[in-house]
């Protein structure tokens, strides 16, 4: 009887050994698709002089209140990251020389919304430079471009499908 027990036993301990080896190839491979995804943009800044005029500005295009800290910072959550205003005085005294506020011309906000139409006619009291009016791009989408205060153009879109 003996003599078939440790055969029994000792292919038990290695069926558990195989499958605790597997797990811990997993679970290695887990961490390794971890530490391999590519970084997240969660959060966009513009540097200001004037951080009550932008905030004043997005607060009415976006429709939301922003989330102040102190008088140098702001955010607004968008639902998919952050779009934050930050003063040009603070930002100089953290990184000295590292941003020109009021200087952007080579980035795009862009934010989608339900009906470009309806927002293009909710804004005309607020938006003091037109881009381009409502018009539907050949690939597809509909959008509308504006400047804020400081110069930065923004873009409001909609896809045919969201509407």
């Amino acid at each position: 009887m003996t003599q078939i027990r440790y055969p029994l036993l000792i292919a038990a301990s290695l069926a558990a050994l195989l499958v605790v080896a597997r797990a811990n190839t997993q679970s290695a491979r887990a961490s390794d698709r971890i530490g391999e995804q590519p970084p997240a943009l969660i959060n966009t800044c513009l540097i200001t002089k004037n951080v009550k005029e932008l905030v004043r500005f997005y607060a009415s295009i976006l429709k939301q209140d922003a989330q102040m800290t102190g008088n140098d910072y702001a955010e607004f959550h968008t639902g998919v990251g952050v779009l934050a205003i930050f003063s040009a005085e603070a930002q100089e005294r953290y990184i000295p020389g590292s941003a020109t506020p009021a200087s952007n011309k080579s980035v795009i906000l862009e934010f989608r919304v339900a009906d470009v139409d309806l927002e293009y006619h909710r804004l005309q009291d607020i938006v003091k430079v037109w881009v381009k009016p409502p018009t539907t791009q050949p690939w597809g989408t509909r959008s509308i471009s504006f400047r804020d205060p400081d110069g930065n153009l923004i873009d409001f879109y909609s896809r045919p499908d969201s509407k």
